[in-house]
Parts: C-alpha cells; structure tokens; sequence
C-alpha cells in the first residue's frame, strides 16, 4: 500500500509540476514573412481583400483536400468573413477588421481544433516600390491557450516555426495566381465601323519601335499637364496614333493624344498641338489584357483585311485606352480598341 501511495504521490508531484512549467512557458508567437511581388499594389489588395479568391493561392489549400469552404453575402472589405471545415485540418474562420487601401489589412482568425478554439490576429502589408514591383508582408500574433502549450511542448517544433513555411508557400502561390491571373487576354475584331473623329491635343515624336512604350509614358502626363493647364475639355480617352510604322526598320512616327472639344490655338514653341480627326470607316479590333498583347491584335486586323478584300486608307491607324492602368490595376482587364482606317 504505502508503495502505491507513494507512486500516487510521485506521479502528483509530476503533474503539478508539468503544469507550473507549462503555465510558465511564454505562449506569445509572432510569424512573418515577405516576398517582393512584380504587381500593382491595387491588384494585390483587391485580391487578398476578396476572401473568394484564397482557394486559389492558399497554402492549405495543398495540403489538405477535405477543405469546405463557406461565404456569406460580404467577402471583401471591413467585415468580410469565410468558414471552413476539414476533418485532417481542422475547423475555422476568418474576419477583416480593418482596411487601409492599397496599404494594409487587418484579419482575425479562428481555429477550432481538439484543443478548443484559439483567435489570434493576421495583418498584411503593402510597400509599394519602383515599377510594378511591391513588397508584400504577410504575418499572424497571438497567444496559446494552456492546452496549445502543452501540445507545443511536446513537439520538436514551435508554433512560428510549424506556420513560417507555409506563410512562404502562400505568398509564392499568390505570385504565380497573380502572374497568371495578369496574363489572361482575348482579341476580338469587330469588324467595319464608323470612327466620329474629332479635335485632339497631341505630342509627336520618331523613334524605335521598342522605345514606344517609354516614349508614351513621358509624351502623354506633357499632354495632360498643357490640357489642365489651359483648361481644356478632355471629351475621350487617350489614343496613339500612328503617321508611319515600319517594322522592316523598327522604326515609327507617331503622336499621343488626347480628344478635346474644340479646336486649339496653340503658341509657335509649344510642343503639344492641336489637330482634327475626320469621321472615317475603318475595321476594329478590341484588345483586352496587357500591352504585350497588342501585336497579336494588329496581326488579327490586317489578316480580316485581307480576307475580306479590304483596301487600307492613307490616314493612319490608331489605338484608344478605353480603360488603362489609371482606371484598372489588373493588366487582363486593360481595353485597347485599335481602328484601321479603309476605303
């Protein structure tokens, strides 16, 4: 008897003192990682901000397939929330609490587990750098209840160490959902209509045909910035059009332009002028996706051109941004509508 009672007492001893030393153990954790992403920081808070969009880059994702999802009218912005359920992974939900645009985002996350139910707190950061190139920071903080430490304490790992792998799975699951997502593209061609012309401010220039693109970039803010000085009408969306292009060469003339209402005097140094664009015929071709793209959208005219037996006209050809990157982050939902002006 006095031998078990012993033992009964030893074995006391163990458990009081397992838990004083698990009630001692710090449970505060912190995990945080960062990846430098080639993405608009608009393109990158929408999608994060839009929970229906982590079935796609979630790490979890992989590595369980039992996951069911649930979504309730709001999934994005302050107050957005989804659920889950999974027999391997266990229950849970999140929740955003706060929001600041293109910034940050604040969650917090719920985990429902054989342990009981723990909440701890998700941020995201947005570090907008040169280009379209942003850093995103994804972290979590919280604290254990006693049941996770005692878990925790008997396991080679830790908390911060178990989760840091997968936060790094995730934001490389995020760059590549989003380089394809900023892929996706489609050329349609319209076909024969009617452009209405009209009067446009413009900046002209010769160069390169690779030296587009930058030549653009700094010949139409000069365009904006005469038109919002004078306190001209901006009546359409940018447009480039094309006096020469020669492939052979690589080389184009070429002026980028704004549409304004009426005509427009403008001094003899001025480098931006005024121009008139008559109502033309011409075949139609709408882009939407990226830049990249607007090759395969030029082909597709001249091809139904030629199909069609169509004869080109001397004036020359143009692209008008229906919706560029002022308008929409996401290089797929860029429009460009191209006209070919015909006989």
């Amino acid at each position: 008897m006095k031998i078990i009672k012993y033992l009964f007492f030893l074995l006391l001893l163990v458990i009081i003192g397992g838990v004083i030393y698990i009630a001692t153990i710090d449970g505060d954790f912190h995990v945080e990682e960062s990846k430098v992403i080639e993405a608009p920081d608009e393109l990158i808070f929408s999608t994060i901000n839009e929970y229906k969009t982590w079935e796609n880059w979630g790490p979890w994702m992989d590595n369980s397939d039992d996951f069911i999802m649930s979504y309730p009218d709001q999934t994005s912005g302050e107050g957005a929330s989804y659920s889950w359920k999974s027999e391997s992974q266990g229950d849970g939900s999140m929740k955003t609490i706060k929001t600041a645009p293109f910034t940050s985002i604040d969650q917090s996350i719920t985990f429902v587990t054989p342990m009981g139910e723990s909440t701890s707190d998700v941020y995201w950061k947005f570090e907008k750098i040169t280009g379209n190139k942003t850093k995103v920071t994804w972290g979590m903080k919280g604290e254990q209840s006693f049941m996770e430490k005692a878990f925790w304490a008997t396991q080679d790992s830790t908390v911060s160490s178990t989760l840091r792998p997968m936060y790094r799975e995730g934001l490389e699951n995020l760059d590549e959902y989003l380089k394809k997502q900023m892929k996706v593209y489609a050329v349609n061609v319209d076909g024969i209509t009617e452009h209405g012309g009209g009067f446009y401010m413009y900046n002209a220039t010769a160069s390169s045909i690779a030296a587009i693109p930058q030549k653009m970039s700094q010949m139409l803010p000069a365009v904006k910035a005469y038109m919002r000085q004078n306190n001209l009408p901006q009546t359409g969306m940018p447009f480039t059009l094309y006096n020469e292009y020669n492939e052979e060469q690589g080389t184009a003339i070429f002026s980028t332009a704004i549409p304004t209402r009426d005509k427009v005097v403008t001094p003899k140094e001025s480098a931006i002028l005024c121009d008139f664009l008559p109502r033309q015929k011409a075949v139609k071709v709408t882009l939407t996706g990226d830049y990249t793209n607007l090759k395969e959208a030029w082909d597709a005219g001249r091809a139904y051109i030629a199909e069609n037996s169509l004869e080109t006209a001397p004036s020359p050809a143009f692209e008008v941004y229906k919706i560029d990157p002022e308008l929409q982050p996401n290089p797929a939902e860029w429009i460009t509508e191209i006209y070919i002006p015909v006989k």
